[in-house]
């Protein structure tokens, strides 16, 4: 779990994938045949081989902030969000404003509950009610911070019980399984494309790019799905459950898997006896949304790893989910030649 490690503790919002993408790159040395980085910045490695063009993808990105506006007298920072946030997680958290001059820690802060009044107290918190505060006073937070400057949310990977915790599992979770199941597969039968993509949190952007380059024939978007098997929600209203294996996802808000790749992952699953579940979303989307679109079409699906506390710097993966999860795209890449699409 240490490459799962550096890749969640790296920054990289969207547009601004930077650090991530040099992590990617490391882990890829050895494992691919040549490695290329588009104008998009996606990360595009090849392995060659024969039979069908297949894309995976893991997009790199994580929700993050721009700094948007500085307070002159007080020196708090405003950010503008890229990506979806739900404010009530965002509440004294700490972040990082990676200012030209070096990194600056602060807190995320709002108006303290003790004096909300009754009427203020029964409205949702909103991103407009918060600020930053980085301990320094308006001059010099004007001098250190530019407006545009990247802020992301500050939190260690950690591992209790037999879960890994952290921020940005989504998607560094994703990328993770394709880099192992590319180097679990004895065989490749296919000729293979991984992409680390960019900007997906903010509308699929990376992977529409690659997409159009590649080509393929099948793609298999790798991304976290809700696991909302907590207390308080019914069974029906869960979408998955953690423990419960690597999740196929039939459909979600951008696109409806193709009903061959389904076959094919479920065969596959439960020939090698390899835990899987399915699951139906209606909102949100994966790359797979974008590469299905590529050109001439693309056959594509969504395996997903079980994720509590999505969107939160406390997102939460069971070991056991992502080993499913590798140990299924690893027998898929080894028998690609023989996905019958028909039908």
């Amino acid at each position: 779990m240490e490459l799962l490690k550096r890749l969640t503790e790296a920054t990289g919002v969207p547009g601004y994938e930077g650090p991530i993408r040099r992590v990617i790159i490391e882990a890829l040395a050895g494992h691919v045949d040549s490695v290329d980085v588009d104008l998009l910045g996606n990360v595009i490695a090849h392995k060659e081989g024969k039979g069908p063009v297949v894309a995976v993808a893991g997009h790199m990105d994580e929700i993050g902030f721009l700094a948007s506006h500085i307070e002159e007298k007080s020196g708090f920072l405003r950010v503008q969000p890229l990506g979806g946030f739900d404010p009530v997680t965002l509440v004294a958290q700490r972040v990082i404003v990676h200012a030209q001059g070096g990194e600056l820690i602060g807190c995320i802060g709002r108006k303290p509950i003790h004096i909300l009044t009754d009427e203020e107290k029964k409205k949702p918190v909103e991103m407009s009610d918060l600020f930053v505060d980085l301990g320094l006073p308006g001059d010099d937070v004007a001098k250190l911070v530019a407006l545009g400057d990247v802020v992301t949310l500050r939190q260690d990977f950690v591992a209790y019980g037999d879960v890994v915790s952290g921020k940005a599992i989504d998607d560094r979770v994703g990328v993770y399984v394709a880099l192992e199941a590319m180097k679990r597969a004895k065989k490749v039968a296919c000729d293979l494309y991984f992409v680390a993509t960019t900007q997906e949190e903010v509308g699929v952007r990376g992977a529409t790019v690659a997409g159009y380059r590649i080509n393929p024939q099948m793609s298999i978007a790798l991304d976290v799905c809700i696991a909302a098997d907590t207390p308080g929600v019914p069974d029906r209203d869960q979408v998955s459950q953690m423990r419960k294996g690597v999740a196929l996802s039939l459909k979600d808000a951008r696109s409806i898997s193709h009903p061959g790749l389904v076959r094919a992952f479920r065969d596959l699953a439960e020939k090698k006896k390899i835990p899987y579940q399915v699951t139906l979303a209606t909102r949100g989307g994966t790359d797979a949304g974008a590469m299905q679109l590529a050109r001439d079409g693309s056959a594509a699906i969504t395996l997903s790893i079980p994720t509590r506390y999505v969107h939160s710097v406390v997102e939460t993966v069971h070991v056991a989910d992502i080993e499913a999860a590798i140990a299924l795209l690893a027998a898929f890449l080894e028998t690609a030649d023989k996905v019958d699409l028909s039908g």
